[in-house]
């Protein structure tokens, strides 16, 4: 890795300089590319001698993790241009294959082929979103940011909207997102690190964390770059060799993404035949009947509570009476202990139950059938027009905030300030939707085998011959996976699973049988996309902290050690704050993330867009949009969204708040268009930029003047 660090020769051109740079990193990458395939053949062979699945977790964990820090290390710096932008010297090959790495977070490649699993086409929504949105990078940001030549998006903001106000809402907004962004990444490092070496979730999460932080607290930008390149090419070796396998395995063609469309037309089929099995419909009415005596418990909840408690306690006493077994007055005494404490309790653990029983009470464990577009009928009665119309409705607003939201991701944008010039900015841009599209084109494969392999091979199973990874994936989070043998047949349904989409990419291999050294390179693969996107969010909220209000709103002659210095320290404080939220498990993966892009979106993109291609904005139109459209959004999630709503003693009927049938993960679909137009009427209503602030739109957007800014 020392070519990583050598700057260009007195007396070299740049243009030599940058190509003996790229020829160093060519040669430092394939070295590395070649002895990352070599170690996971070595464990291979070490597992056929026997080594233990425990001893692959913990050497999978430890090599990543000590290979990134090492990474981190020898790329330690404390120039300013190093630490926020690398230099400005990174290629555009491999500032996309960063931003691919920064771009494949937990929710990409944990997240993204479990929602395709469970939605089924509901799920291509992300796809075509998180794709489209580099598509808008390209087109209306990335160039102009790069030519504007400074640190980070507040940088722009303050530049562009005169003075520390703007500045200053865009730090807020910056860190709002980037937080919620990260404690996504760090939830999903927990889950990886879990399952490789066997610790508490909790615990997991600051294991995993050491990792992140070597790398972002040591070198910042310059470490990041380097070490999610190195990222990228694990990650995405990781994700393609089960899906590979998988398709091998059931067609014998090694593309997954030629065997598609078979393979949806096999999984269609067999969902009718589901639908019709009568084992099938005994677990729904099992379940359903579960669901009618949670609502008639909840009709009286003192009486029932009472009932209850009298019941495991009578319980309790006549097995103590008779004598019986350890274990069984064990079962009752935990029974009893279960049991809720106060009304107040029962009411909420019965609500909760009697949502998830009636969400099981349907065909096919509650999933869609894979190939229907939209839920509902548009042919059929009001109920079902109406959920035909909410469904599309909900599929266009999300792949909208998705895309918008894509393009005003501050710790994505922060990546087109480190090439060399404007023109390999554009070409960072290509790059970085091919690397991308390498694993978003398969996720859908991916998603359409596992359910085939699922239909075709584990329903029917005796419950005592269900593969390990079942009792595995069990034992590392019941919520993720649970299993139940709800009919007593002895046989497995598809009904009697629950299962959560963030295990579905992570449990593929054991899913497909391969040896279990894939398995751990999985997870490394996982690792690497949370660790690579939380490094950037997290170099994100330290920048905007030390950066733009330390150093350009507080101290603005601090020297840049001090500068970077407490970038460092404000880093390791974000981490730690985030990781304690992620161990909360306040929220789904998914949920998490796809809120940041809405908040970005509202917060960010108009200003920005506006910014750029709209002489007339100004400051107060930019402020005050800014705010007004993270406002509506973050009311709208607030008030609609499940866990959010207890947090701030939302009551009433969620239909009640939400407007258009539009659902939370979706709200900047209504933060977008209010900033905009706050943005357009107060910067008509107010004074028109400075001539100095119009010229410096004029330069970021027009190649031919002058472009020493850049």
């Amino acid at each position: 890795m020392a070519g990583l660090s050598f700057e260009p020769q007195s007396g070299v051109s740049n243009k030599e300089a940058n190509a003996a740079f790229k020829k160093g990193l060519n040669k430092v990458y394939g070295w590395y590319t070649g002895g990352f395939i070599a170690f996971v053949i070595v464990l291979a062979i070490a597992e056929q001698m026997g080594l233990s699945r425990g001893a692959i977790g913990i050497v999978f964990l430890l090599a990543t993790v000590a290979l990134y820090a090492g990474i981190g290390i020898m790329s330690r710096t404390s120039d300013a241009a190093e630490y926020y932008v690398a230099g400005r010297r990174v290629p555009a090959v491999y500032n996309g294959m960063a931003t691919g790495a920064d771009w494949m977070s937990a929710a990409s490649f944990i997240g993204m082929a479990g929602t395709l699993y469970l939605t089924g086409y509901g799920g291509l929504a992300f796809i075509m979103g998180w794709t489209g949105g580099y598509c808008l990078v390209a087109l209306f940001l990335a160039p102009y940011l790069r030519k504007f030549g400074q640190f980070t998006i507040p940088d722009f903001l303050g530049a562009r909207y005169e003075g520390n106000l703007a500045r200053f809402v865009g730090i807020l907004i910056a860190i709002l997102v980037s937080f919620v962004y990260v404690v996504a990444q760090i939830y999903g490092v927990g889950l990886i690190t879990t399952r490789l070496s066997g610790l508490a979730f909790e615990i997991g999460i600051f294991v995993g964390l050491g990792g992140i932080l070597v790398c972002s607290f040591l070198g910042g930008m310059r470490a990041v770059t380097w070490t999610q390149v190195a990222q990228y090419i694990i990650l995405i070796i990781a994700y393609l060799i089960p899906v590979v396998w998988l398709s091998v395995k059931q067609t014998g063609v090694p593309i997954p993404q030629a065997v598609y469309g078979s393979q949806l037309e096999k999984v269609s089929a067999k969902e009718k035949e589901l639908i019709a099995d009568p084992k099938e419909k005994e677990v729904i009415a099992i379940f359903k009947q579960r669901a009618d005596d949670l609502g008639a418990k909840l009709k009286d909840v003192p009486a029932a509570l009472a009932a209850d408690r009298a019941a495991a306690q009578t319980k309790l006493d006549e097995l103590k009476a008779a004598n019986a077994p350890l274990a069984e007055v064990q079962a009752a005494e935990k029974a009893l202990a279960a049991v809720p404490k106060d009304e107040a309790a029962a009411k909420a653990a019965w609500t909760a139950a009697k949502t998830a029983a009636e969400a099981r009470a349907r065909p096919l464990a509650g999933m869609p059938p894979h190939a229907q577009a939209y839920a509902g009928d548009p042919n059929g009665d009001e109920k079902a027009q109406k959920t035909f119309n909410e469904s599309r409705r909900n599929f266009l607003a999300l792949v909208f905030c998705l895309m918008v939201g894509t393009a005003a991701l501050p710790h994505i944008l922060m990546r087109y300030y480190t090439t060399p010039s404007v023109k390999e900015a554009r070409q960072s841009v290509t790059w970085s939707l091919f690397f991308i599209f390498l694993l978003y084109f398969t996720a859908p494969a991916l998603a359409v085998l596992v359910k085939y392999q699922v239909f075709n091979v584990l329903v029917g199973t005796p419950f005592d011959q269900l593969p390990a990874w079942v009792g595995a994936w069990a034992k590392v989070d019941p919520t993720l996976l649970q299993v139940a043998d709800v009919n007593k047949d002895g046989l497995f349904q598809l009904g009697e699973m629950r299962i959560g989409g963030d295990i579905i990419v992570l449990a593929t291999p054991e899913i497909a049988g391969l040896p279990y050294v894939i398995s751990g390179m999985v997870a490394a693969g996982g690792l690497a996309a949370a660790l690579s996107t939380a490094d950037g969010l997290l170099l994100t909220i330290a920048n905007a902290l030390s950066h733009d209000l330390y150093y350009k709103m507080i101290d603005p002659n601090a020297p840049t050690a001090r500068r970077v210095m407490i970038s460092k320290v404000l880093l390791l404080v974000v981490a730690l704050a985030a990781a304690y939220v992620a161990s909360l498990k306040v929220a789904d993966i998914l949920f998490l993330v796809s809120a940041a892009f809405s908040l970005a979106a509202a917060g960010f993109f108009p200003a920005l867009v506006l910014g750029i291609f709209w002489k007339r904005a100004s400051k107060w139109g930019a402020v005050l949009g800014m705010l007004a459209g993270v406002s509506i959004t973050f009311y709208y999630m607030a008030t609609t969204q499940v866990w959010m709503r207890g947090l701030f003693g939302v009551t009433g009927p969620v239909a009640d708040y939400t407007w258009w049938g539009i659902l939370p993960i979706s709200a900047g679909i209504f933060g977008v268009p209010v900033g905009f137009a706050v943005i357009i009427i107060v910067s008509l209503l107010t004074p028109a930029p400075k001539p100095e602030i119009q010229e410096l739109v004029e330069h970021v957007r027009y190649p031919n003047l002058n472009t020493s800014r850049a």
